[in-house]
């Protein structure tokens, strides 16, 4: 069964800088450590145990699933859910119409030599940030989030996901089959856009498509495709952080 969003991806440039930026928007930002397929992170995790992944290349790999969205601008790229059923709920989304990879292994060497260990089925294609890539620990998931979950901008977890869809039937009959139950219709007049929202845990996903031929989302949809447009934090003080910090993700403050 899906638990909630396990982390957010934000892809960018230059992972030194792009800490800088995190820390001047008020985030704890912790290093995170080097995968074998060419990128490093960073990791803002939160109280309600999710967290956000900033991450970059050290060396190139354009078969890398975010390589291409990093040369297309990057910013959010991707999400993660939380899963205690990887296999069964691989199976899920694939029965439901997902074209999504059998599990299989990944890891990363923390700055201190600690190897964590994890499996991950990840969407193909046109699917990919549309579906979410599922998770499951081999090492303790509490030494992959890092114990700092304090912040001096008040933050306390993710929010909301935003996915941009071209038509939002599909993607609901997804995730309708598998959290087997549907999700609610709702409209977004501020991007001009309508949807079905699905609650996961203490998270919600959006997946919504423009009303007119015209706006934000048309924009994404036409420059990235269907994938994640933005993304809320809950906070005391709502507002929206400054683009030039977040480095092009969209990400706004919610009490």
């Amino acid at each position: 069964m899906l638990r909630g969003i396990d982390h957010i991806v934000i892809a960018v440039p230059d992972l030194a800088a792009a800490g800088k930026s995190y820390a001047a928007l008020g985030f704890t930002v912790v290093p995170g450590g080097r995968h074998p397929v060419g990128t490093h992170n960073a990791l803002i995790a939160f109280g309600d145990g999710s967290y956000v992944e900033l991450i970059a290349f050290y060396e190139n790999n354009p078969a890398h699933k975010w390589w291409a969205p990093l040369q297309a601008g990057g910013g959010l790229v991707d999400f993660c859910m939380q899963t205690d059923d990887l296999r069964g709920d691989t199976e899920a989304f694939r029965k439901a119409g997902v074209s999504i990879d059998d599990p299989a292994p990944l890891s990363r060497v923390r700055p201190d030599g600690y190897q964590l260990r994890w499996v991950l089925s990840i969407p193909r294609g046109a699917h990919r940030g549309v579906a979410p890539f599922l998770i499951q620990d081999e090492t303790p998931r509490e030494e992959r989030v890092p114990r700092e979950t304090t912040h001096p901008n008040g933050v306390t977890g993710i929010g909301t996901v935003t996915v941009a869809v071209p038509d939002v039937p599909p993607v609901a009959r997804w995730y309708a089959e598998v959290l087997r139950r549907p999700g609610r219709d709702l409209e977004r007049p501020e991007i001009d856009a309508a949807g079905v929202r699905f609650a996961v845990g203490s998270h919600t996903l959006d997946f919504v498509a423009p009303r007119g031929s015209a706006g934000p989302l048309t924009e994404w949809l036409v420059a990235r495709g269907a994938s994640p447009y933005a993304a809320t934090f809950r906070g005391p003080t709502p507002g929206t952080l400054d683009p030039a910090n977040t480095l092009g993700a969209r990400l706004t403050l919610v009490a």
